[in-house]
């Protein structure tokens, strides 16, 4: 099975640095309150106004601290720690939290950014520097958003895109788990809300732009806030036919038809994030007949997507990141 090797690491890192500062193109989550409103990104985001979009940049910056840390040695290490220590400071934080606090501005990016953001900042806590001092306030104030959000959020959002509910909170759970008890147990409860009762998923995806597996996001989630046991007892009612590969969609790599259409390359997204799920289901299901499956299905999706992290900007802003999290990076 494809490793993430020094070389690979260096090529994602490099590649990611060639973008997190690309101001153009890009798309704004923005509502705007008057023609004031009508300037530059870098003038509204003075840290994430790169990759494309808000969330891109932050995910971004996840995966280059990430590839610091797990390869401290490589080449790129010295510039990643250089553009940390003069974009992740306080002043331009202040500008980050502005953003969100101007008037329409509060729910820009949820629940995708946000959750990202809430990564960043536990990747930084695992650094020796003062970033992730720096982008702490910036946290606190999307996880208080976050929770003041999931009590009003009725039904869970399962599309395959940003709007993910599982996705989200799979990361948000990580971060909560050592800085916010109250958020970890919303977190838990709301997941146990909405998805302890389902049975049999039958995965009717993808869509023809989604980058996420409902179906894989979900479990993934479940996985996490369910004690080990009482997780195979639930997998196994949700997907009974995994172990023989059923819903066939879930173990077969999404065709890409045109990797310049910034939708459609969502599907190397899928596949890659496919990836990514099912090595962390089945280590957490660990030992299970599902094992035998999971290797080449894992395989065939890296096969399928990793040759196409770059090569056009529409997948290549973001690409990286999520082979990064199939590779095991996560």
């Amino acid at each position: 099975m494809t490793d993430l090797t020094p070389d690979i690491a260096s090529r994602f890192a490099r590649l990611t640095l060639g973008h997190l500062g690309r101001q153009y193109p890009y798309k704004m989550d923005l509502v705007m309150n008057g023609p004031a409103d009508a300037r530059p990104p870098i003038t509204h985001n003075p840290i994430f106004h790169g990759s494309f979009d808000w969330h891109s940049c932050v995910h971004g910056w996840w995966q280059v601290m990430r590839l610091m840390r797990l390869f401290p040695a490589m080449l790129e290490a010295a510039e990643i720690r250089a553009r940390a220590d003069a974009m992740l400071v306080p002043d331009k934080v202040a500008g980050e939290i502005a953003w969100f606090e101007r008037p329409n501005g509060g729910n820009a990016s949820r629940p995708y950014g946000w959750a990202w953001l809430l990564a960043l900042h536990h990747e930084l806590t695992q650094h020796d520097g003062p970033w992730a001092d720096a982008i702490e306030p910036l946290a606190h104030n999307l996880a208080g958003r976050l929770a003041n959000h999931l009590p009003k959020l009725t039904y869970p959002i399962r599309v395959g895109t940003h709007f993910n509910s599982s996705f989200a909170l799979t990361l948000a759970h990580r971060w909560a788990e050592e800085r916010d008890p109250s958020l970890r147990t919303l977190i838990e409860q709301r997941a146990r809300d909405w998805f302890m009762e389902d049975r049999d998923c039958q995965a009717w995806e993808p869509g023809g732009d989604e980058f996420l597996s409902s179906a894989l996001c979900e479990a993934l989630l479940m996985s996490r806030v369910l004690p080990r046991e009482e997780f195979a007892r639930w997998f196994g009612a949700f997907l009974p036919r995994a172990a023989s590969g059923q819903p066939a969609t879930l173990f077969t790599p999404a065709l890409v038809s045109d990797r310049s259409d910034g939708k459609i390359a969502h599907l190397d997204g899928l596949n890659l994030s496919r990836a990514w799920c099912w090595r962390a289901i089945g280590a957490r299901l660990a030992p299970h007949p599902l094992e035998a499956v999971i290797a080449p299905v894992l395989q065939a999706h890296l096969d399928a997507s990793l040759p196409h992290v770059a090569g056009d900007y529409m997948g290549e802003h973001w690409l990286a990141t999520y082979a990064l999290l199939a590779l095991g990076g996560d």
